[in-house]
């Protein structure tokens, strides 16, 4: 399955692919974010058979060439083979140029709760454990809250019969 989505508050714009592998699912992306902080990304996400990842492979280039990867360890994560005790109680990960991670916690919670992501801000990589909350607003239909990194915002989503995001109020928008 592919999907295109594009930035609604900035120019940007992310071709997506899912599909099943030997484990579960890979996921492979490509990142062109025009705004204010420029910044190409791609990833390669692995996932198991409940779309839980498994490993988080990021290149970034903004303006310098960065890499990154971040695996699920049996008593947390690993970020480029380290152990992160800060980000232990992290359950699932939110990588804010996409809205991709949003259908991992939708799928996590399978209803209305709260979860503790392993956020990962771009372009700065920096890493931070952050509490959200999901709401469910009706058929395909949530209310994300945030409240840990960016405390007050909300904004309503509405995912396709896969819980991928077809429109994230006011940051992304699914495209032909």
């Amino acid at each position: 399955m592919i999907r295109k989505w594009r930035r609604l508050d900035e120019a940007g714009l992310e071709v997506f692919q899912i599909a099943p592998d030997a484990e579960g699912f890979r996921a492979t992306s490509t990142i062109v974010h025009a705004g204010a902080e420029a910044f190409g990304m791609s990833y390669i996400w692995l996932l198991d058979q409940g779309w839980r990842t498994r490993q988080l492979d990021l290149r970034l280039s903004s303006p310098t060439l960065r890499e990154m990867r971040i695996q699920r360890a049996p008593d947390g994560w690993l970020v480029d083979g380290r152990k992160e005790p800060d980000l232990v109680d992290c359950e699932e990960v939110d990588l804010s140029a996409t809205p991709f991670c949003n259908s991992l916690a939708i799928r996590l919670l399978k209803g209305p709760g709260a979860l503790t992501a392993l956020y990962v801000d771009l372009p700065s990589l920096q890493l931070l454990p952050s509490r959200q909350r999901y709401e469910v607003l009706g058929d395909k239909r949530w209310r994300y809250v945030d409240l840990g990194v960016a405390e007050g915002f909300e904004a309503n989503l509405t995912v396709d019969q896969d819980d991928l995001v077809i429109d994230y109020e006011g940051l992304f928008k699914a495209v032909e």
